[in-house]
């Protein structure tokens, strides 16, 4: 009996045991259940309000639409943009039209044929001119765009657009007016030009009230050969260090040195080209007088290079040197795609495609794994490219 009555015992206190496990085995995954679904609530919630701020921030980024025109109006400004308190937005717009006009002329007597114009306006002020010359005779693609701009840049715009990892939240009101072009030759002997001249402005944003309202100047000129003729390289230099001498004879040392380090592919380890100058955030002077040095500098852009495709426009060439040519397009591409500032603020603050992607070739090539035979003439190049060069004596 007793020993029925212990082993009963025990039968029933290992039952208990039995189902104290099952209970809590059950309410643990009532819990984890219970865990999962809030979780799951959470990570909703994120991602509702993570969707609601891209949408805010693409609404603020975004400048407003563009409407076409049947023809260039005289001035891109706001009704009163060119008032005392912005006069100087109304002296680069001034000098960036002019430009424009006096380079495109260049190209079409060069080319023989004519750029095509699309010139559009925002409701809100400002606008663009875009000119094209596509197909042409020496040209397969040319374009010149001028544009000024009133918008509202979210954070990663302004950071894109001066390079600095600071400001808040808020959205920045802007001003900026530019031109910039980029010539595509159709000989791989000839070389391709991108030039870049830009005035831009800031307010203090919302979040940083006391922040100071910023301007700067910038921009550049440099030259991409498929193929190295010393003499020419050095001639382009040379009008670009004449141009800059007018201003300082530090000029050109200090932006041969940054468009070395500024046109480099980082992915690549090579440069897009041979570089030229390039120079950013400028602020340091007078207005006045960076305005002279812009002026200069895109008055140089002609003499520079020009020439250099009317010398080589009618050189014979190898179907193998055309391929040549098309894979550096193909690195110009991604330079432009990746690293450049320009082209990725206008994207981050919903600009003009058409005019942004302007600077791409209209043909290009990515060829697997191709490396060029060791003393070959690309190998020299992709030399160039991956040591930078002192060009002038």
């Amino acid at each position: 009996m007793k020993a029925t009555t212990s082993a009963s015992s025990s039968f029933v206190v290992k039952g208990n045991t039995a189902c104290v496990k099952k209970i809590k085995r059950s309410e643990c995954r009532r819990h984890q259940r219970c865990d999962v679904a809030r979780r799951q609530q959470q990570l909703g919630r994120r991602r509702e309000a993570a969707a609601t701020t891209r949408a805010a921030t693409a609404r603020a980024a975004m400048i407003e639409d563009e409407v076409a025109l049947e023809e260039a109006p005289l001035t891109l400004l706001r009704p009163g943009g060119e008032g005392d308190s912005n006069e100087m937005r109304a002296k680069f717009e001034k000098m960036v039209r002019e430009a424009q006009n006096d380079i495109c002329k260049a190209i079409e007597d060069l080319d023989g044929g004519k750029f095509h114009e699309d010139a559009w306006e925002r409701p809100g002020g400002g606008g663009g001119i875009s000119r094209v010359l596509q197909g042409g005779k020496v040209f397969e693609k040319a374009g010149i765009n001028v544009s000024v701009v009133y918008g509202q840049m979210p954070p990663e715009a302004y950071r894109a657009a001066t390079g600095e990892q600071g400001v808040g939240s808020e959205t920045i009101p802007f001003f900026a007016a530019g031109i910039s072009s980029v010539m595509h030759p159709i000989n791989p002997m000839a070389p391709t030009v991108h030039f870049n001249y830009r005035y831009f402005e800031t307010d203090a944003p919302k979040d940083d009230p006391n922040a100071p309202k910023a301007w700067w100047f910038g921009g550049g000129t440099d030259l991409t050969p498929s193929y190295i003729f010393d003499d020419d390289v050095a001639h382009f230099h040379g009008i670009l260090k004449d141009a800059c001498d007018k201003h300082d004879p530090e000029y050109y040392p200090k932006f041969k040195q940054w468009a070395d380090d500024y046109f480099l592919i980082k992915h690549r380890g090579e440069r897009r080209g041979v570089g030229g100058v390039f120079f950013d955030d400028m602020n340091d002077r007078p207005k006045e007088e960076l305005l002279a040095f812009a002026t200069d500098m895109a008055q140089a852009v002609v003499p520079a290079y020009v020439p250099l495709v009317a010398k080589h426009k009618d050189d014979s060439f190898t179907q193998e040197q055309k391929d040549w040519q098309q894979m550096r397009r193909g690195r110009y591409v991604e330079f432009n795609l990746v690293y450049d500032r320009g082209t990725t603020f206008g994207l981050k603050t919903g600009g003009r495609i058409e005019s942004i992607l302007m600077s791409l070739p209209l043909t290009a090539r990515w060829q697997y794994d191709m490396q060029p035979k060791e003393g070959s003439r690309e190998a020299d190049a992709l030399d160039a490219f991956k040591n930078p060069r002192t060009w002038l004596a």
